[in-house]
């Protein structure tokens, strides 16, 4: 069984920054396709960025892109979210995701089977 663990969340004040991380207990070959995804209260989850393991291309939502970054570490088997000049709405709690391959579009949530427990970031204003 395929088991997916973040960690890294906290509080943070607006134009702060944080950097998450996600383990896959499979990983390269097997799980091609990781993201990070957040669901905010009264809100439905929503894909934040992925990467496709085998060559680091990656996707990131529209509200997101040019302040956060999502990277791997092959050798550590972990994906990580950097976070920068983050702002009050992007507090939600973070989920990482895996899947054996991206399919069609990286960004949608049903598409990925396998979810950690998620790690809360709260930003204040």
């Amino acid at each position: 069984q395929v088991q997916v663990m973040e960690s890294g969340g906290g509080s943070v004040q607006a134009g702060g920054s944080l950097r998450l991380s996600c383990v896959a207990s499979e990983y390269g070959h097997s799980m091609r396709c990781m993201g990070w995804f957040r669901q905010a209260p009264g809100k439905e989850r929503e894909g934040v960025a992925t990467i496709l393991t085998a060559d680091g291309s990656q996707r990131y939502a529209d509200s997101v892109k040019g302040r956060f970054t999502i990277s791997q570490d092959n050798a550590k088997n972990t994906v990580y979210l950097q976070m920068n000049s983050l702002k009050p709405e992007d507090t939600a709690m973070y989920y990482c995701a895996a899947e054996f391959g991206c399919g069609g579009s990286w960004l949608y949530p049903p598409m990925y089977n396998y979810w950690g427990q998620g790690t809360q970031v709260t930003v204040s204003s």
